[in-house]
């Protein structure tokens, strides 16, 4: 036991060169455990990422455990005696007093030795630091957009709308044509409602060069609520236009399973979610008479909230970090070297159904649409520096005013004190 555990970190005294891809670096007949914790009840896409690392490494034993209440405790976990090799780590968590342990344990991932190729990856979901360093690294994004039901658009004759204009001509046409809601959406709560979910991309655009602005907000400087008015505007704008019919959504019971299986009654055009949400419709499809009795094609795209065009509203989802304080530091470090590339992430972002971090969306036809948006409309709350706090206020307002509960300027003067 003792003896595999330290040879975790023996070097192999030749590595070949001449193929392409990944390469072992370290002994390939080591054995030993490396346990890697989070938060999800179940992990497949990464068990398949076991299995191919086991490929090169077959007595490395590799196992995904689910923690419980995961933010609250997993500095907890850190510190006891069973800590993980890799964990699950998240952006919001940096800067917080309450979850410096997650950061203290964490290896920095940009160590040139670690030999990683962040590369891949979208430079504007990567955590920056104070210091440079690198505490986790995205192995899942998320956005905002709308699942397309692509069947109704060929039958009707329609095109997918790519800028405010054609969005609200989309949803009229639908509308002449017998369709109720063209779009809908979960809107009984403020949590990734259909309001947040359709304008904060928007919200995001309107500030991303006002640093100000972004400090007042930030700080909750009731000054800060006027910078919510263009979005607030344009969701007001965005109900008056008929594009959403509220009574038909407050059906809706949940922003995940309810929203899915709602879409596939197949008589929606469009129905706004989140990315998380869209991660589950492989699975339901069999869980839902009406797909399997009239199944039909779809893609997930940005909602064209700007006569410009839509913008991609990009976040990292799921984060890794390697334990710098893990027994087995070398194999861990193998592993996440051997997963942190263009091939291995998007496998496992195809598998769990999620946005892929890595530069190229064009491998998933559900989210290739995504891959089409500019740089220039491509908006980051990672780079902008949006705090948790605003983000959370900006969705109180945007919710009070699309459900008619506050006026803009109510929502304007309340910022900061905001509460659900």
């Amino acid at each position: 036991m003792i003896f595999g555990l330290s040879a975790c970190g023996k070097k192999e005294q030749e590595v070949p060169v001449e193929e392409e891809g990944f390469k072992p670096a370290l002994d390939t007949s080591v054995n030993c455990h490396i346990s890697v914790a989070g938060g999800y009840s179940n992990f497949e896409a990464l068990e398949t990422e076991f299995d191919r690392f086991n490929e090169y490494y077959p007595n490395v034993e590799l196992v995904f455990t689910k923690i419980d209440d995961y933010s609250n405790m997993i500095g907890t976990v850190l510190n006891g005696n069973d800590a993980p090799d890799i964990y699950v780590n998240n952006s919001w968590m940096y800067g917080r007093e309450q979850y410096k342990s997650s950061i203290d344990h964490a290896e920095n991932l940009a160590d040139p030795a670690l030999d990683l190729d962040l590369d891949c990856i979208r430079s504007n979901i990567i955590l920056n630091t104070d210091d440079g360093s690198l505490p986790m690294v995205p192995v899942f994004s998320n956005t905002y957009g709308m699942l397309i039901n692509n069947d109704l658009f060929e039958k009707e004759g329609l095109n997918i709308p790519t800028t405010y204009q054609e969005l609200v001509d989309v949803c009229k046409a639908f509308r002449e044509k017998g369709y109720e809601s063209p779009i809908m959406g979960f809107s009984n709560e403020e949590t990734t409602s259909l309001f947040t979910v359709t304008i904060y991309p928007y919200f995001c655009a309107t500030v991303a060069d006002d640093a100000e602005g972004v400090k007042k907000l930030n700080s909750l400087d009731p000054a800060g609520g006027e910078y919510m008015k263009p979005a607030l505007e344009k969701i007001v704008q965005f109900l008056n236009d008929g594009c959403v019919n509220l009574d038909k959504c407050a059906k809706i019971e949940n922003n995940y399973e309810a929203v899915i299986l709602r879409f596939f009654e197949g008589d929606v055009p469009m129905m706004t979610c989140s990315g998380d949400t869209v991660s589950g419709t492989k699975k339901r499809e069999s869980r839902s008479e009406a797909f399997i009795a009239n199944p039909f094609t779809y893609t997930f795209a940005p909602i064209p909230m700007s006569d410009e065009g839509a913008y991609f509203l990009d976040m990292p989802n799921l984060q890794f970090s390697v334990n710098k304080d893990s027994a087995n530091l070398d194999m861990a470090n193998e592993f996440m070297r051997f997963l942190i590339n263009s091939e291995e992430l998007n496998e496992m972002a195809q598998n769990k159904g999620l946005v892929s971090p890595t530069k190229d969306l064009s491998f998933n036809d559900v989210y290739a649409l995504f891959g089409n948006i500019p740089e220039s409309r491509t908006v980051s709350p990672e780079v902008i520096g949006i705090s948790d706090d605003a983000v959370e206020q900006f969705r109180q307002a945007v919710f009070g005013v699309g459900t008619g509960s506050m006026t803009i300027e109510e929502a304007i003067a309340n910022y900061g004190s905001l509460v659900q």
